[in-house]
């Protein structure tokens, strides 16, 4: 009996040290992966203007594209090793939940049933936005609620459709939709009347409209109809990944707040005396290898992609067609809501 008991007890012994050791793996397996191809593969979008795009020379652009080679140069030391992946709204998290790519930074709102129901997790805010509708300018609408029994244009999968649909259901309004999957022929159909209206993210529409034809043909209504935080999500259960993803934009927040940028991080890595730069920057301590990095992550990530400032001000801020106000993405210190956990 003795016998028997001590057999079962090392049975359950060899079972909880096989699950402890596959857990281990699998937190670590996607930074191993990562690093033993030596390229990031990134889940984007093709045709959204200042987050991720391509440009007329066929080059990738974007602040979602920024930050996945900021994530490159932390991880791998380069921020070219990127491979870009083109999903849609619809198969954007089945990719990333089947391993096709290893970050979805596509411009994709955290909500509380994605991370309950589609296998992936939520790193950080790295765009606080809202929802608006734009229409024809020559409808002569100036509100959301003169659009009662209006068509919209809508893309599936997005959380645009129930917004929408929370929006007019308490107002008592009514409307109906053309639901079409391929943001290109989505944005088409818009513009050839076969709706009245189209709604999405106020950056996706502003983004959307300065590639029109005759963008002054169409009105962005004032109306902000939701709360919309958006940003980088992983595969779920790994939680290194994880961190180092939310710790690369942390860091790139941080590197603003602290007044460190791509042209003064050699200087100030070598010469300032605020421990939190020195921190930062991998010249006090070892928070990259407890990430499983070289303690120069954030350095490299800064110095090859540069700080949140400099990355917004690239893509969407006032030298841009898109000329977006910082707003909600002002720092907390300039009365943003933009707060990066400290780096210590």
């Amino acid at each position: 009996m003795k016998k028997t008991l001590l057999l079962k007890k090392c049975a359950v012994y060899s079972v909880l040290s096989v699950g402890i050791s596959m857990m281990g793996s699998v937190q670590a397996s996607l930074l191993e992966d990562v690093k033993s191809r030596d390229t990031l593969r990134c889940g984007v979008s093709s045709d959204k203007a200042g987050f991720s795009h391509l440009t007329d020379d066929g080059e990738w652009g974007g602040m979602d594209v920024d930050l996945c080679r900021s994530v490159a140069a932390a991880v791998l030391g380069d921020a070219s090793k990127v491979d870009f992946v083109i999903t849609t709204a619809k198969n954007r998290f089945t990719a990333l939940a089947s391993g096709e790519v290893d970050v979805l930074a596509r411009a994709t709102t955290w909500t509380a049933s994605r991370d309950a129901n589609l296998g992936v997790d939520f790193t950080t805010p790295w765009f606080y936005d809202g929802q608006g509708v734009m229409t024809h300018a020559d409808f002569g609408v100036s509100t959301i609620e003169e659009l009662d029994g209006a068509v919209f244009c809508l893309s599936p999968g997005t959380t645009s459709e129930q917004n929408l649909e929370d929006y007019f259901g308490r107002r008592d309004m009514s409307y109906s939709s053309v639901v079409i999957e391929k943001s290109t022929e989505l944005y088409n159909a818009f513009q050839h009347g076969r709706c009245d209206a189209i709604t999405n993210d106020m950056s996706g529409l502003a983004s959307r409209r300065t590639q029109f034809a005759d963008p002054d043909a169409f009105t962005l209504l004032p109306e902000t109809i939701s709360k919309e935080p958006l940003g980088a999500y992983v595969p779920q259960g790994d939680a290194q990944w994880r961190d180092i993803v939310t710790w690369t934009a942390f860091a790139l927040m941080n590197a603003e707040e602290l007044d460190v940028t791509s042209e003064n991080v050699e200087e100030m890595r070598n010469n300032s005396d605020n421990p939190n730069v020195a921190r930062l920057l991998g010249s006090d301590g070892h928070i990259g290898e407890k990430f499983g990095l070289d303690d120069a992550w954030a350095y490299q990530a800064i110095k090859q992609v540069g700080n949140y400032e400099e990355i917004f001000n690239r893509n969407v801020g006032p030298d841009t067609p898109l000329n977006f106000e910082r707003g909600l993405n002002r720092l907390w210190s300039d009365d943003g809501i933009l707060y990066a956990a400290p780096v210590r």
